[in-house]
């Protein structure tokens, strides 16, 4: 009798973890699904149809990790699209659109996005006459003290090494100091035009796009930020101002978690209008009181972007007010469906871009004799708010930050107290140094030993 009841008792059991394994799995596939499908189809997009790469390449490096190996993909090139799926469900689709990269078709049909209108301006001048950094004609020897075998070293250590078991991947690496690029590397299949995904560089961008406009009278960074569903002053969002914005202290309710569904994942792979997103959250904390890391702040500002100006004007303004202006002639900024530029992670630029913004930031703001950035905004960018205990962040961009017990200790103990970053996923580094007159740019797909390798710097300018 005993046997028989542990027998129903055993079955009860197995049936009760069956039904919550089932569960899970259901609930795991019904909101995971999509976000794989949606970041395999909009990556691969990108790789494909910007990039220049194969199906070949992109699955074996950008898609090879679980659970994006879960999914597939397929690529049209009749209509220059990509669709992602997994084991056959969560269709997501990704249009490539000349002059705008790749955009996942979200909220709006695909002959909405494909019907929108951008002018985006070419570049005034051909790159290869022109002398760098405007240009790409590099000319006579660079005035440098940095020992060169002992810097060829640190670029062999970040192209020939694995890190935490996993491939490095680097892509290209660009040092420049006293103006002049004294180190550039590609892995094969790169060059000095590629372009190359910044991810949350994209974040420093947008904040220079917001300082222009602050710049020119159209923003005032201590006013409550131009969000039209907060601006009624009874609304707990409305005291948001665009410095909360900028410094990542907005208060609002948003979880920045890349390894399970979340806001940001939500946000870049469900939603069509990423700033609208973000904007409807409701408020966590007191705007201001708390800093958190927040890719959907970084989307609200290039909603702020974009409504500050003509919609004519839009497409054209971080083109015609910041990249044709330093040089930056192979840099594309991707938009949303809604048609916003991504301004927290789709930025494409060349190695040599992305120096010359490090540059632009490096002289205060000022590019061949024209102040393109408000005077003191590389300052304002520096300085952490009060509620950053870690003091490792200012506008958008991150700081050799402080321990909040030690004063003394920084993130990057090998590099002088003032390098602050423009720093993307996997590793993507726009390192900015003054006190060295030194700028350092690392692409590729994975987190490489980035304190190695800066050591080895240090030790190439001693």
């Amino acid at each position: 009798m005993m046997i028989m009841k542990l027998k129903k008792i055993i079955k009860r059991t197995l049936l009760v973890l069956l039904v919550i394994a089932i569960g899970y799995a259901v609930y795991y596939a019904w909101f995971s699904f999509p976000i794989i499908s949606g970041y395999s189809a909009k990556n691969a997009c990108s790789c494909v149809f910007l990039q220049g790469r194969t199906k070949e390449d992109v699955m074996k490096e950008e898609l090879a990790s679980f659970p994006l190996s879960a999914g597939s993909i397929n690529i049209n090139f009749e209509d220059s699209s990509v669709t992602g799926t997994v084991l056959g469900m969560a269709k997501r689709k990704a249009i490539f659109r000349n002059g705008l990269g790749c955009t996942l078709v979200n909220n709006l049909s695909e002959a909405e996005i494909r019907s929108q209108v951008f002018t985006i301006p070419q570049p005034v001048f051909i790159q290869d006459s022109i002398a760098w950094p405007s240009g790409d004609k590099l000319t006579g020897s660079p005035v440098t003290s940095i020992n060169r075998t002992k810097l060829d070293t640190a670029i062999s250590f970040v192209f020939n090494h694995r890190y935490k078991n996993k491939e490095v991947y680097t892509r290209a690496l660009l040092v420049v100091h006293n103006g002049a690029i004294v180190a550039e590397q590609y892995a094969p299949g790169y060059n000095k035009t590629s372009r190359f995904l910044g991810w949350s560089m994209a974040k420093s961008v947008t904040s220079a796009l917001t300082g222009i406009l602050v710049k020119v009278g159209k923003l005032a960074v201590s006013q409550p930020a131009p969000v039209s569903t907060w601006k009624k002053t009874t609304d707990k969002r409305h005291s948001i101002s665009v410095e909360n914005l900028l410094q990542q202290t907005s208060g609002l309710d948003f979880l920045e978690n890349y390894s399970s569904y979340s806001n940001v994942t939500n946000m870049l792979f469900n939603e069509g209008d990423m700033a609208g997103y973000t904007s409807s959250l409701p408020l966590k904390d007191q705007p201001g009181s708390l800093f958190y890391y927040s890719s959907g702040n970084s989307n609200i500002l290039s909603g702020i972007v974009r409504s500050s100006m003509d919609e004519r004007q839009y497409p054209a303004f971080p083109y015609t007010a910041l990249f044709h202006k330093i040089g930056m002639n192979h840099t594309l900024l991707e938009p949303d469906a809604s048609g916003t530029f991504v301004g927290s992670s789709y930025v494409y630029a060349s190695a040599r871009d992305y120096a010359r913004f490090g540059l632009l930031y490096l002289n205060d703001g000022v590019w061949n004799g024209e102040r393109i950035l408000p005077e003191g905004w590389v300052q304002r960018t520096i300085t952490p708010p009060s509620s950053n205990k870690m003091k490792n962040y200012g506008y958008q961009f991150w700081l050799n930050g402080l321990d909040k017990d030690n004063t003394s200790k920084r993130e990057y103990s090998e590099m002088p107290a003032d390098m602050f970053l423009a720093d993307g996923y996997g590793g993507q580094r726009i390192y900015i140094i003054p006190s060295l007159q030194l700028v350092i740019v690392r692409m590729g797909l994975n987190m490489f030993d980035e304190h190695g390798f800066l050591n080895r710097v240090m030790e190439a300018l001693r």
